[in-house]
Formats: C-alpha cells, structure tokens, sequence
C-alpha cells in the first residue's frame, strides 16, 4: 500500500510539474553547449559554472551593499546585449545608474529598464511592500511575453521584512513559466531566496585592499571579488576569486545619480 501511495504521489506531482525537487534524483549535467547558457564574459566565473547561467532556469547573485554584485549584473547582462539578445531589468527601487550601465558595455538599445518606486527620499507607509509587489507583477509580465536573454530582478536593497512577505510559491511559479525558455531570470538580493533547484546561487563578498599605517596614510590599491557558487543539485560547486582589474569598479557599489538617457524604460 506505501509504494502504491508513493507511485501515485509522484505521479500527480509529474503531472502537476513539481516532481523537480531538491530530493530528485538526476545525472549529472555537462553544460558544454553554449546556448544553454548565457555567459557572464567574467572568465573565472564563465569557467566554474560551465559556461555561464543557464537558461530556462532561476539563478541568484548573493551579497551585501558593496560585495560587487551590482558591477556582476551589469556585465553579465552587457554580455547578453553584445551578442545582439535582449535583456530586461526590474528596477525596483529605481537604483541604475545609466552612465554606469553605458560603461559597463551594454546596448542601452537592447535593454528593457524597469523602473520602481525611488523610496531613499521616504516613502509612505507599506512602501516597500508596494514597490515589491509591483516588481514582481512587472517580472511575471515581462516572463510571459518571453524574447528575453535575460531578465534580472533587483531586490538587494528591499528591507528583509519585505522580502520575507514574498510567498515562495512565488519563484515557483515563475520558474514554471521560463522553463524549457531561453531565458535566464536573475534574482539580485542581499541574502539566499529562491533557492532554485536548476539554478544557480552566486553569493559574493567584496575585499579590498590598502597600503600604509593608520587611519590618515591608508590608500586603497585595489579589489578582489570572492564569489561562492552553489547548486542545489550540486551540478557546479566551487569557489572563485575575481582579478583586482575586474573588481575596482567594484568597490563602491552605490549608484551614482542616474541620468535617464536609456531609450527604453518603463515606470511602475
């Protein structure tokens, strides 16, 4: 009677795409084909996952205000605007920098720019919580229409009440819209959230270093971006230390005053 209960079980699971889980048993995957991907063009970071996030599936870039994460996003989408595909980007709080996207490399062209509730100013009660919610219909929008390289959702300075409100069932049901897609959805938060079986989970500490003794002779020399990738399926595990030259534009990830000189953006 168990094993019957457990066949139908795992049956309606399949029928219901939820039998992906963290319990599955699957072989290992050889992510050499370069269109299952989308590439960082970060070397170090392209050769540990195996060419780069994969698509179709829910990827996640980890870190704290100046850990470098905001610089990675940036060149991972340039990345995908250089090959001629479309990327998108749910601003929620309204944090890009143009100038900075521009230097980065991408084709502000190819680039869908989102933008959310600016709340540094102060915002009314529930701010937070509005700004989120209208990201995350802007994201299932933006899914669904499908034609995106790759699509990047920006929560790393929601409060950590307001992102702990978000249903987990949430990244469920947008990993069951991109997947089989050619799409790559990118969460940027502050700390682990979806947990997505297929993707990835690129948590990254930002170093920098100095020279000189004391608090008035200290110059600082430069950067290194240590970045830990984890898959839930243990697909690609490994550790990976970014060179100073790609790091030092790192080092202060705050947004400089933006300039609204993208051609396409979008107000929620």
């Amino acid at each position: 009677m168990a094993n019957l209960a457990l066949a139908r079980l795992e049956t309606a699971l399949r029928a219901r795409k939820l039998d992906r889980t963290l319990t599955t048993a699957l072989p290992p995957l050889d992510r050499q084909d370069e269109s299952a991907v989308i590439a960082t063009d970060v070397a170090a970071i392209d050769a540990c996952v195996r060419g780069g996030l994969p698509r179709g599936q829910l990827s996640e870039m980890v870190g704290p205000q100046s850990s470098g994460r905001t610089t990675l996003v940036l060149q991972t989408i340039a990345a995908s605007t250089r090959r001629g595909e479309i990327a998108a980007l749910v601003d929620t709080f309204d944090r890009l920098d143009v100038a900075s996207a521009a230097d980065a490399g991408i084709d502000l062209d190819r680039l869908l720019w989102i933008r959310g509730m600016d709340c540094r100013g102060g915002a009314p009660s529930g701010g937070s919580d509005v700004a989120v919610n209208r990201a995350l219909k802007a994201l299932n929008l933006v899914l669904q229409a499908g034609g995106f390289a790759c699509v990047v959702l920006d929560l790393a300075d929601a409060p950590l009440i307001a992102v702990k409100r978000i249903p987990f069932t949430t990244w469920l049901r947008v990993q069951r819209v991109i997947e089989g897609s050619d799409t790559a959805c990118v969460l940027v938060v502050a700390q682990p959230l979806a947990r997505s079986t297929g993707g990835l989970t690129l948590t990254l500490s930002g170093r920098a270093r100095w020279t000189g003794d004391g608090s008035c002779n200290r110059h600082l020399t430069g950067a290194e971006i240590h970045v830990r990738v984890v898959s839930p399926r243990r697909r690609v595990d490994g550790d990976v230390c970014i060179p100073a030259a790609f790091a030092a534009t790192a080092v202060d990830d705050e947004p400089r005053s933006h300039r609204d000189t993208a051609n396409t953006f979008l107000s929620l």
